[in-house]
């Protein structure tokens, strides 16, 4: 949804004052004048402060939006939010059993869980990337550093090039229509897999079920997400406030991971109800808008994933495709000229994809271990809550 459709402040964004938690400022303050109320007021505004500091630092650059690197920067950003999130939640384990706080926390964990399959579609994601890397890595192997260029090298890279846009094409295909079956994730060991060729890969199993679909899961994250009301601010000492904050980061982050990355069923609508009273809603809604908007581009509208190194994959492969279908042997001065720029183009690419690949996947693996301890730990706070 697009920002101008919701309703709320326009108020700065430095001004964090008026926020939800006046709320709890205006009913509760004169009731509980004591430094704990106080200290966790600060620490509670302390975090709305930090989380709109850095998603206003991630939508500043336009330039790497969807990139490897921004989507690297996007999960630093999830993970310092969930860790400033936990010690709150530590900090106050007290409360946890008690309501509104008991079923909010208990609806966070449960849309954390549905994070976890997200988690391991995205990496499945990324694995199908690097299939596609070790594919265009033998084009410039091909066609670099041959003092002539012949047609031997160009069926070779050719073929390397029909065999990626087919991986390519297939990936397209299951973003709309669920068509594999994994059983793998983060938590079994994958030592023993073998890459040796584009059908071993394809024979591999999804970490989901066949009929899993990342839209679906992304709906059921934000599905009945909403505002806390004033009596579940002021009972919990503002405290729904920040699960609510963290309720919107995980899924604002969650579907920007399935918007770039490569993902079975992919689905791009779901529903960002945030009102801009809260100061971290108009960069994540101006970020939801600007994805959104890639997203509808001519040359973007049926690509497995928007993530920025996959449309330069495209691109350069478009590119070779239509120069080696014009080329005549022996080349021309000009024209091998031409297929040499567009083969170090190539090389560009490939070299951003394998230094970017292994530590955004590390990232993920990274979140999907922080999501299960954070509830780990929190489904015991919350029992040892209940048995005081």
């Amino acid at each position: 949804m697009p920002a101008t459709d919701f309703q709320g402040s326009s108020s700065p964004l430095s001004n964090i004052g008026r926020s939800i938690l006046a709320i709890r400022r205006d009913q509760v303050h004169s009731m509980e004048g004591t430094h704990e109320a106080a200290g966790l007021e600060r620490e509670l505004e302390a975090f709305q402060r930090q989380v709109t500091e850095r998603f206003l630092q991630l939508s500043s650059g336009s330039s790497e939006l969807l990139s490897l690197s921004w989507v690297r920067k996007l999960l630093d950003v999830f993970l310092c939010c969930q860790e400033e999130f936990r010690a709150i939640l530590f900090n106050n384990k007290a409360s946890l059993g008690r309501a509104p706080m008991d079923r909010l926390i208990g609806e966070f964990f449960e849309r954390s869980v549905k994070a976890l399959d997200v988690c391991n579609a995205i990496r499945d994601g990324i694995e199908h990337i690097r299939q596609w890397q070790k594919l265009l890595e033998i084009v410039p192997c091909a066609l670099d550093n041959q003092r002539t260029l012949g047609e031997g090298q160009f069926r070779r890279a050719k073929k390397a090039l029909i065999d990626l846009a087919i991986g390519m094409l297939d990936e397209r295909d299951s973003s709309v229509s669920s068509v594999a079956h994994r059983n793998r994730s983060f938590g079994r060991n994958n030592a023993s897999r073998d890459h040796r060729s584009l059908g071993h890969f394809r024979s591999l199993s999804w970490s989901v079920s066949r009929s899993w679909s990342a839209a679906r899961q992304l709906q059921a994250i934000g599905n009945n997400l909403a505002p806390p009301k004033a009596n579940d601010i002021v009972a919990s000492r503002g405290l729904a406030v920040a699960v609510f904050t963290m309720n919107s980061v995980l899924l604002f982050v969650m579907w920007a991971l399935v918007a770039a990355i490569p993902c079975q069923d992919r689905g791009l609508q779901v529903h960002f109800s945030i009102p801009r009273n809260f100061s971290w809603a108009v960069p994540i809604l101006s970020l939801h808008d600007r994805i959104l908007e890639e997203s509808r581009r001519r040359d973007r509208r049926n690509a497995c994933g928007l993530l920025k190194e996959i449309h330069q994959i495209e691109k350069c492969t478009r590119h070779m495709n239509e120069l080696g279908d014009s080329v005549h042997f022996p080349l021309t001065e000009e024209r091998e000229a031409e297929v040499r720029q567009r083969v170090q183009e190539l090389g560009q690419v490939c070299q951003a994809l394998k230094s970017g690949l292994d530590p955004l996947e590390r990232q993920v693996r990274e979140v999907f271990h922080r999501i299960v301890r954070s509830r780990t730990e929190g489904l015991d706070s919350m029992g040892r809550a209940n048995h005081e």
